[in-house]
């Protein structure tokens, strides 16, 4: 029997309907950190798995694919702490970072700021650290050093050339079905909110800035937040008000913390 051509259209648009996943976009994929949720944060000394937290922010270097799925099987998610805004000389491919992309110091022993202006240079290289942790299993990207055009790298950075860079940054990551956070950069998180899935930030009590993290929040994304130097009766309670997830650590973050 013939069908009418109507009623072909209409029952291949019902065969689409019924084949396809309910949502297919990657950013439905990825992991998304709702706001005020608990958080512990190492990257040095060895790692204590034991901090009854859903989420840990680790060394992707440092950290082998075992531990990352260890911390899977405790129903943990797991964030890749990687330096894409700076060098550090330490870091297994640090040879591959031609000199003409060297700045100057960023006030830590061993790195150096990154030319983040020569993408051409830089983003094969992050690109293959960001497939590491994929590799390993991390659920998240924490890109450091990702306001250079703030500090004297040595180089001219204005502010439109680290837009590019995080939103790159940001790109890799999502190409690869995992989140990624946006490390400090306050003034710009008005025009990167929308490419990024939590933020991370330290000392926003301390210079009085926690309040610019609000965009995130609103968006009902995470804000992993820490500070090193006021006790946590000086900004506890503006983090529970304001919906981070809140810390004190000691500045070389190792397992000690103390949470809001």
């Amino acid at each position: 029997m013939t069908r009418p051509p109507l009623l072909l259209a209409l029952l291949a648009l019902l065969a689409g309907c019924a084949s396809a996943p309910d949502d297919e976009s990657p950013a439905a994929a990825r992991w998304q950190p709702r706001p005020g949720v608990a958080w512990q944060w190492q990257l040095s000394g060895r790692l204590d798995t034991s901090v009854d937290v859903p989420v840990y922010d680790i060394d992707g270097f440092d950290q082998p694919k075992a531990t990352v799925s260890a911390l899977h099987a405790k129903g943990r998610k797991v964030i890749c702490y990687l330096s894409t805004g700076a060098y550090e000389d330490w870091r297994p491919d640090a040879k591959k970072f031609p000199k003409s992309v060297l700045g100057k110091g960023n006030g830590w022993d061993g790195e150096r700021w990154l030319d983040i202006r020569r993408t051409d240079v830089l983003e094969p290289l992050m690109a293959a650290r960001i497939d590491m942790c994929h590799d390993k299993g991390f659920d998240a990207v924490e890109p450091d050093n990702m306001d250079g055009y703030k500090n004297r790298t040595g180089f001219p950075l204005k502010a439109a050339d680290q837009l590019r860079y995080n939103r790159l940054i940001a790109k890799l990551a999502h190409d690869r079905g995992m989140s990624v956070g946006l490390k400090n950069d306050l003034d710009q998180i008005p025009q990167l909110v929308g490419d990024f899935d939590f933020a991370v930030n330290e000392q926003c009590a301390q210079y009085g800035e926690c309040a610019d993290l609000t965009p995130f929040v609103k968006a009902g994304k995470a804000v992993f937040h820490v500070e090193y130097e006021l006790p946590t009766s000086r900004f506890c309670a503006d983090s529970r008000r304001l919906k981070l997830s809140s810390m004190l650590k000691k500045y070389e973050l190792g397992a000690w913390r103390r949470a809001c």
